[in-house]
């Protein structure tokens, strides 16, 4: 049993948590929101007052936090964490965030000799519940090495990316061609609808023919065909279209500093930012099929 600092009790931070609880890991949790840090204590774990009383003496630290500039006021410094764990200890940094943050606070690490990766996840806050988590890991080979046991602990595929920041970068993409992906696939339901065909027999024949992708076949953006998908519950999140948002905007911003062209996923964008302004800001990602089917894309 490992001693585990869990700093970041939020809508996917909790589950992950309370898996390693499951586990059978003694795991210290902290948030801001004192509900959350009292909801984790309720389902085994302990709550901590402080980040530093969390990461005191702790084997390994997660971290689930909401953008870049908060991973960096945690990590570093001198009242940061990189500052306050023991020299055997090894950090995981689930967040998404933009690269160029993580390769800043794996640099600060590895300077103090400290192990740290970038371990962005993709699935989702019914896959950090369940376990079934991807985690792309930025970080050396033996960083990689001893964070691999805590995150297979949270996920089913835990993929190495390449060195620091890899992780970061891999997430980006990824969730870039995701936001593609489910516009295309909600522009096809609804044009599908507005041509008479019935969601279920387009679902039956595309989810089997060269239209087939994930966006279709696990979160099918219209009610029956996936039962699980967030489409039979009013869209609730899921995947929260401010999340998606959020992932669009630090692919635009790093696809600027690397000078590559992403026209559809700058489109994506700009889509996702009317969706989450009118109305869609509570709802997932899926339900800006609602927007489309409406012709409010302008």
């Amino acid at each position: 049993m490992a001693v585990i600092a869990f700093i970041g009790l939020g809508n996917m931070g909790s589950g992950m948590a309370v898996n390693l609880v499951k586990a059978g890991h003694e795991v210290r949790g902290f948030d801001l929101n004192q509900d959350a840090v009292a909801v984790f204590s309720g389902q085994g774990g302990k709550a901590a007052s402080s980040v530093l009383e969390a990461v005191s003496g702790a084997d390994a630290v997660v971290t689930m936090l909401p953008a870049g500039k908060h991973v960096r006021g945690i990590y570093e410094g001198e009242e940061g964490i990189i500052a306050h764990v023991k020299p055997d200890a090894i950090l995981m940094d689930c967040s998404t965030i933009d690269v160029d943050s993580a390769r800043a606070v794996g640099g600060v690490a590895a300077k103090a000799g400290i192990k740290f990766v970038d371990a962005p996840v993709s699935g989702g806050v019914a896959a950090a519940e369940g376990g079934t988590l991807t985690f792309m890991v930025g970080g050396p080979e033996e960083a990689f090495e001893a964070a691999r046991p805590y995150l297979e602990k949270m996920g089913k595929a835990v993929i190495r990316a390449g060195d620091s920041g890899a992780g970061q970068a891999a997430k980006i993409c990824n969730n870039m061609l995701l936001g593609i992906h489910m516009i295309g696939t909600c522009e096809a339901f609804a044009l599908a609808q507005k041509l008479g065909l019935d969601p279920q027999r387009f679902f039956d024949i595309s989810s089997k023919a060269s239209g087939q992708n994930w966006s279709m076949t696990s979160y099918c953006p219209v009610p029956g065909p996936v039962p699980a998908a967030p489409s039979n519950r009013g869209y609730k999140p899921g995947f929260a279209a401010p999340m998606m948002l959020k992932d669009l905007r630090l692919a635009l911003e790093t696809a600027q500093s690397a000078n590559a062209a992403i026209p559809l996923g700058a489109h994506a964008e700009k889509l996702y930012t009317l969706f989450t302004e009118s109305g869609g800001n509570e709802k997932d990602f899926s339900g800006i099929i609602e927007m489309i089917a409406a012709n409010r894309t302008e």
